[in-house]
């Protein structure tokens, strides 16, 4: 019988995780190490996780869950499902997976932060207005 090799490519999946991984570490101003420390584990071993290089396996994505206060859930929230065909981004607008990925950086996250900390409506609206008239 013919031994099964053990080569494989990370899916979309593994790097929505990731993604999500990374983006939530960050939103909470932990780093690698504080992660993996709470995990027992490398910090190496965090970034292959945020990569989507290794995949997390149910045990460990119940500790990751747990060192970032979320439920095991979050991860897949909004993850690429397989089998399906996804829906065509309309041309001109960011991807699903490009607003993630900057969500999931220091200056997303701080955006972010700054954003909600605005309670004014108006003002709020103002800096969109702003922000669409830059880009434009």
């Amino acid at each position: 019988m013919a031994k099964a090799t053990n080569t494989r490519t990370a899916t979309a999946v593994d790097s929505h995780i990731g993604q999500k991984i990374r983006a939530r570490r960050i939103y909470l101003r932990m780093s690698q190490t504080d992660v993996a420390d709470a995990l027992g584990i490398s910090f190496q071993q965090i970034q292959k996780y945020e990569r989507g290089a290794n995949r997390v396996g149910a045990s460990r994505l119940q500790q990751i869950s747990d060192a970032l206060g979320v439920s095991p859930y979050y991860f897949f929230e909004d993850a690429p499902t397989v089998g399906k065909k996804m829906p065509t981004p309309v041309e001109g607008e960011l991807s699903e997976r490009a607003i993630v990925s900057f969500l999931a950086t220091r200056d997303g996250a701080a955006l972010v932060r700054g954003f909600l900390k605005i309670k004014q409506k108006s003002v709020r609206r103002a800096l969109i207005d702003f922000v669409a008239t830059i880009v434009a």
